[in-house]
């Protein structure tokens, strides 16, 4: 089970950090995803963390976003600094079927139930 925390109300510019813990160990050779939906919106691929913690991200947040993930504690992070309205979504974070990290959400197979971000202008 994917358990993700971290969310919340925050002004523009800035800071929260999720976190997306992996409660049963089932995914640490998998690799991790995040990815966001705002109302009536597409979810979208937000950042992604291969089991060698090869990081890749979408160009909308590169530079203000740092995924991580530590094995012993079964955590992923997502980092993210200097927010803006933009930002504000659904965020969930959900285990690839691979190693190795995609941008697409058919890769991922199992979701978590998410959290809310709110960034206020």
């Amino acid at each position: 089970q994917l358990v993700e925390s971290g969310g919340g109300l925050v002004q523009a510019g800035g800071s929260l950090r999720l976190s997306c813990a992996d409660s049963r160990r089932l995914f640490s050779n998998n690799a991790m995803g995040w990815f966001r939906q705002a109302p009536g919106m597409e979810r979208e691929f937000v950042a992604a963390i291969s089991w060698r913690t090869d990081s890749t991200y979408a160009d909308s947040v590169k530079g203000r976003f740092t995924i991580s993930r530590d094995l012993a504690k079964n955590t992923v992070y997502l980092q993210m600094n200097n927010l803006r309205p933009e930002d504000t979504a659904f965020y969930l974070c959900a285990a690839d079927r691979s190693p190795y990290a995609h941008t697409t959400r058919g890769a991922y197979t199992y979701w978590g139930q998410g959290t809310e971000v709110t960034v206020s202008s």
